[in-house]
Formats: structure tokens, C-alpha cells, sequence
């Protein structure tokens, strides 16, 4: 099962670099021609906005998988193994309440969404703000997951000091920057 949870995020990653390069693509060869040619594509402009947004949640879920968001390690270190424990499940609770409102939130618009078109591509916009499910839904699952091993006692000491902030090598401190 950890293979194949370790795979679907190989395959986010993947789409990551695919939409960045493709946004970087799409913004590079429009100011060529608008400069060169005093022309450009339209469609151009409107998908690497998407592609931006696209790009913005997804990473979100692959960030808090890998323990990559902005946290408040220095209040953490002060705490004994208890105290962390009990900011993690306090941590993770927040999480899941606020990325369930977002997850409602997307839901209750994406009637609203679906029913307008962008204005070039003609694509709904349900298809760009619908994003909001994947994200809303894949942080409170990974959160509920969290939740749950803390809770049942199977957290591992390299996850507490992980949350605290204590296990970053240069390496590692160097790959979060």
C-alpha cells in the first residue's frame, strides 16, 4: 500500500515539473512574440494563469505530505515529548477543520463554476477552481492520518523532532529552501 501512496505522489511531482514547465513555456513564448512579432496567443495567457493556480494546490498537498509547510519550530523545542505531541494533534485538528471548510467551500461554489466559461478557452470553471476538492480533501486525509497515529501512540520519535524542527540537516534544510 506505501508503494502505491508513494507513487500517486512520484506522479503529483511529475505534474508538478509538467505544469511549471509548461507555464514557464507558454509566458516565455508569448513576451517573444508580443515583443518580437507584436503579436501572441491568447489561450496562452488564460491556461498559464490555470496552470499557476493548478500548480499552487497541488503542491500544497505534496508540501504538507513531506512536512514542508511554514511551521512554528521554536515555540515546539521548547516542549518535552508530551507538549509536542499534544501541539501535533492540536496542529492537525486546525488542519483538518480549516482545509474541511475549504474542501465546503469549493463545494458550495462549484455550482456557481461550472456554469461560467473562461473567457477564451471556453473551459468551465469548475475545471480551475475545482482544484479546491483535491486539495481541501487531500490535506484533511493525510491530516486524518496524522491524527490517528498520534492518537493511537504510533508516532515515531523522528516525527516528533521532525515537527519540532530538531532533525534538519544542511541537506535537508537546503531541499525545503
Amino acid at each position: 500500500m506505501q508503494r502505491a501512496i508513494d507513487l500517486f505522489y512520484k506522479c503529483l511531482e511529475l505534474l508538478l515539473i509538467l505544469l511549471l514547465g509548461g507555464m514557464a513555456i507558454m509566458v516565455f513564448l508569448n513576451v517573444v512574440l508580443r515583443y518580437g512579432f507584436n503579436s501572441g496567443i491568447n489561450v496562452s495567457d488564460e491556461l498559464s494563469r490555470y496552470f499557476f493556480v493548478w500548480l499552487t494546490f497541488i503542491g500544497a498537498v505534496v508540501a504538507f505530505r513531506e512536512h514542508s509547510h511554514v511551521g512554528v519550530e521554536t515555540l515546539v523545542m521548547l516542549f518535552g515529548r508530551t507538549g509536542r505531541i499534544i501541539c501535533m494533534i492540536l496542529s492537525n485538528i486546525i488542519i483538518i477543520a480549516v482545509s474541511g471548510i475549504f474542501f465546503w467551500g469549493t463545494w458550495k461554489q462549484a455550482p456557481i463554476n461550472a456554469t461560467m466559461d473562461a473567457p477564451v478557452t471556453q473551459l468551465s470553471m469548475i475545471w480551475v477552481y475545482g482544484i479546491g476538492f483535491f486539495t481541501g480533501a487531500g490535506v484533511v486525509i493525510i491530516a486524518l492520518e496524522r491524527l490517528l497515529r498520534l492518537l493511537t501512540g504510533r508516532v515515531t520519535e523522528e516525527e516528533i523532532a521532525a515537527f519540532a524542527g530538531e532533525n534538519m540537516s544542511a541537506n535537508h534544510l537546503a531541499e525545503r529552501a
